[in-house]
């Protein structure tokens, strides 16, 4: 099938989420991205995490992160290494790497020091803190962005500690973002045969997620706080509700799903009642309305209120990963597949790419095995 990035050749030097996932939606595109590993390190340190490991220096952790990409075996640091490095930048339309930030110029990934080689070359740098500035060379990750951008602290119930999200989204955010930004770079050096920078870092990200929550804080100084049930700070009813057998979201963002749920569960009392006649008065009387709400939904399970609001109130039943996945609907659109690889006879099984081109996923391939194209490339 036609994948929209064919032909575009991206050298990659990356290490465990938020750099591989970014070249990974390049690799789902059809891009021909290239890892840049170097032997005398085990390549992407990645490869070797557990608890499921696959063969040697492989792993269901790095599968995830690197399938459809090509390894080429390259010390960089070498003579020879870098020899070889350049050769490949002059085909290539982008080297991008998610290094320290005072990493990139210490091993000449930058525009500057590879513009001889390629003046159309596109040079992107995923970091924890950004470049040229007084955290350049400080390790991050995840977690902490969640925690010093304040999204903890918005995160989890009033009365509980602040909480972070269960899987690594400042990663996966900022490696749509880089993924992105790269893309779009190597539409300009297309354009002008002029190649540049492109930086994204985990922490201009992790403080972007804050959002309108930001913008109320620095126009009115409002204080945006957790909420109980996770509830919307202004919308309701917007929040988790307790069934019988469990817990369901429901997103009654405006007045026709609100008055649509009154009708759906015969309550024309709800929709009467003063207190809850607008947005607004639903927020400002949130403690009545939810002791309403919670008395109504721990009548039923789960299961009840998802068919009976299927399709006309917003409702999610609160899974569990393996309800998650086990969804009818996530085999309707196809969003699990299975990839050959060498030691795993049966196959793995893996997400589908959350990305159609003509109504189509693009089918997946396996993570590549430490230098198993060196020579192909070289």
């Amino acid at each position: 099938m036609r994948r929209p990035l064919e032909g575009v050749r991206v050298l990659t030097i990356e290490h465990y989420g938020a750099g591989p996932y970014a070249t990974l939606l390049m690799s789902e595109l059809g891009a021909e991205v290239i890892k840049i590993e170097a032997p005398s390190m085990g390549g992407d340190a990645s490869r070797p995490t557990g608890p499921f490991l696959l063969g040697e220096n492989d792993s269901q952790y790095f599968q995830t992160f690197s399938r459809g990409k090509k390894s080429a075996a390259i010390e960089l640091k070498t003579p020879e290494g870098r020899a070889d490095f350049e050769r490949l930048v002059r085909s290539a339309e982008a080297v991008v790497n998610n290094l320290r930030g005072d990493q990139p110029v210490k091993l000449g990934l930058t525009f500057d020091a590879l513009k001889a080689v390629n003046p159309a070359i596109v040079c992107g740098h995923l970091s924890a803190y950004g470049r040229n500035n007084s955290r350049e060379g400080w390790p991050g990750y995840d977690y902490p962005m969640q925690a010093e951008c304040g999204l903890m602290s918005l995160t989890g119930e009033p009365d509980g500690p602040p909480a972070r999200m269960g899987v690594s989204i400042i990663d996966f955010m900022s490696g749509a973002t880089f993924a992105f930004g790269v893309v779009s770079a190597i539409l300009s050096a297309r354009a002008t045969g002029e190649g540049c920078d492109v930086d994204v870092s985990l922490f201009d990200v992790a403080l972007h997620q804050l959002s309108y929550p930001a913008v109320w804080a620095m126009n009115e100084h409002h204080p945006t706080q957790r909420m109980p049930n996770g509830a919307h700070p202004s919308l309701a009813p917007v929040q988790r509700v307790k069934t019988a057998d469990g817990y369901g979201q429901l997103m009654c963002m405006n007045e026709k799903f609100w008055a649509e749920l009154c009708n759906l569960i015969a309550r024309p009392d709800l929709a009467a009642d003063p207190r809850f006649a607008t947005l607004a008065d639903r927020a400002r009387n949130l403690p009545a309305l939810t002791e309403a709400l919670d008395a109504l939904f721990a009548a039923q399970p789960t299961a009840h209120w998802s068919t009976l609001f299927a399709g006309r109130v917003p409702f999610g039943p609160v899974n569990d990963l393996f309800r998650a996945l086990d969804n009818p609907f996530v085999a309707e659109v196809g969003m699990r597949d299975v990839v050959d690889h060498p030691d795993r006879p049966q196959g793995l099984h893996m997400l589908a790419a959350p990305l159609k081109i003509d109504g189509r996923r693009m089918p997946g391939v396996r993570s590549p095995k430490l230098g198993e194209h060196t020579d192909e490339l070289l």
